[in-house]
């Protein structure tokens, strides 16, 4: 029976939540929070929220490149998100445009608001009937509201972080994400053990986004365990942004080995002298009780011999690449998507079998 009703569940939160003008006990609803902002500079808005319901995205958020953003949740009416963006793209201030859209809502105690447009003018509403805590806070270029948290230090957490980023030169995306984190952090929705999802919408007028809707980021986490936590993955990979992955300088004997076939198989310094062996330590260890000082001075001499060996064969550098590049090509490993220099299995299967059975 609860597998039947979390299904269940799952397909109702996954259409277009909306409540209807005059909400009743059935009517299904967003508890959650959110943060409407934009960036001056760069001339974007953005919206981005999570919430303890999946496919959040396809409700809450709304944003229209040179307009603004709304968030509309608590008993969602999902035609205020682009009647509000509607209104406000024909210059009406975000104040007004609540008081239209909430003026004949008999259900308008249920409902939680917030907008901003591009000239920096924020309005939030939340309706009395809304579940504690609940509440907002505006503050240069944002918006930030919530309800059904575990308590103010939520809204206070993400308005405080995305102050603490503004004329940092940050992206508007990435500051929207970090400060919906430190609200998460404080513990966000109350409401443990339910689904979970978040969603972030970024419009920006220099971006033609896909068929003209000029969104430069939009992601959806439609369910995840720690949802903001995924969006924030989605981010920085998709975006390639610095910290993603992890990365150094590649050297080793396995390097070696990679070059000493390659060169074997013609592929890298065909005609060039045959890549040496890598230098041995030949002296006694006993010499370190009997010797001291002979054996530093042969430990720092071999040091420098293995120092230049591996800076010559033992570094994954650009010629190797291209090496393995041209190997790929012949023997057709190559596709498109391929990073450079790319040895993977099929690469290491490949080439092992050439070098050791090619000239059999």
């Amino acid at each position: 029976m609860r597998r039947t009703c979390c299904a269940l569940l799952a397909v109702l939160f996954g259409s277009f939540v909306h409540a209807a003008a005059e909400a009743s006990p059935d009517d299904l609803r967003f508890s959650t929070f959110s943060l409407c902002a934009i960036d001056r500079d760069s001339g974007e808005s953005g919206a981005v929220v999570t919430t303890r319901v999946p496919f959040v995205g396809r409700a809450v958020p709304w944003v229209r490149a040179g307009v603004g953003a709304v968030a509309t949740q608590s008993w969602t009416v999902v035609e205020y998100g682009r009647q509000g963006l509607d209104l406000m793209a024909d210059g009406v201030e975000p104040q007004q445009v609540l008081q239209r859209l909430l003026a004949d809502d008999k259900g308008r105690e249920l409902r939680q608001l917030g907008m901003i447009d591009m000239g920096g003018r924020t309005a939030a509403f939340t309706g009395k009937e809304n579940g504690p805590w609940a509440g907002s806070r505006q503050g240069e270029n944002y918006t930030v509201q919530g309800n059904v948290l575990v308590g103010r230090e939520v809204i206070d957490a993400v308005a405080d972080h995305f102050e603490s980023t503004a004329g940092t030169g940050m992206p508007l995306a990435e500051r929207l994400i970090l400060a919906l984190e430190a609200g998460q952090n404080k513990g966000g929705d109350k409401r443990w053990g339910l689904f979970q999802s978040a969603a972030l919408r970024v419009a920006d007028p220099d971006d033609p986004g896909r068929g003209g809707d000029h969104l430069s980021v939009s992601i959806d986490v439609g369910e995840h365990a720690t949802p903001v936590a995924e969006m924030k993955r989605i981010y920085y990979t998709t975006q390639g942004r610095l910290g993603y992955r992890g990365f150094s300088e590649i050297r080793g004997a396995d390097v070696v080995e990679l070059k000493r076939m390659l060169q074997a198989v013609g592929y890298w310094r065909r005609d060039g002298d045959p890549l040496p062996e890598p230098p041995e330590w030949k002296l006694d260890p006993g010499v370190m009780r009997t010797d001291p000082e002979r054996f530093q001075a042969a430990l720092e001499e071999f040091r420098k011999k293995n120092d230049a060996f591996e800076d010559a064969y033992a570094t994954y550098d650009a010629e190797a690449m291209d090496a393995v590049d041209a190997f790929r090509e012949a023997h057709r490993l190559q596709h498109d998507g391929n990073p450079r220099g790319l040895v993977d299995a099929a690469l290491v299967e490949a080439l092992r079998k050439e070098y050791y059975f090619g000239k059999r």
